[in-house]
């Protein structure tokens, strides 16, 4: 068994969650270079904040909260990592710090059909249906969804998995 531990990202996170950004098998960027270093930068500082897991000393999944949209920009995790709980974990520490914040509800969007459309989905999220290929989903701070939300004392405790 092993533990991951939940801490805000650094900027020597920086490669290692693009690595994992490119390395995803769903939601595959067409042009990688849309997405840069200096956007993984301006997540950790101006535009919002990120979080990272990590297992035996690696970073293996990652979240993105944009302080200014009151939305998700990223949530990834390593091939090879899913389905252990670490996006879950992830996702409530990027809503819980939107929702201190003050924003009332969190936004996020996602190619349609996809292993993360149905995890929104399960997570309570409501989602509407921008196009064939891409969901918006959201989830208001007042919902049930929200109110299950665990933030293990920040999220920032060991998580077997």
């Amino acid at each position: 068994m092993h533990t991951a531990l939940f801490r805000q990202a650094t900027r020597a996170d920086i490669p290692a969650m693009s690595a994992i950004r490119l390395s995803v098998t769903e939601n595959v960027l067409r042009d990688p270079s849309r997405v840069t270093l200096a956007m993984y930068e301006d997540y950790l500082e101006a535009a919002g904040r990120g979080w990272v897991a990590e297992i035996d000393g690696a970073v293996v999944a990652f979240s993105y909260a944009d302080r200014h949209q009151g939305s998700i920009w990223a949530l990834f995790v390593s091939p090879g990592y899913e389905g252990h709980g670490l996006a879950k974990r992830l996702l409530a520490l990027a809503t819980g710090w939107l929702f201190a914040l003050g924003h009332r509800s969190v936004t996020l969007t996602t190619s349609a059909g996809t292993r993360a459309d149905r995890f929104y989905a399960r997570q309570g999220w409501h989602a509407r249906l921008l196009s064939a290929t891409e969901v918006e989903y959201t989830l208001a701070h007042d919902s049930a969804a929200a109110n299950r939300i665990d933030l293990d004392a920040g999220g920032l405790i060991p998580h077997a998995i």
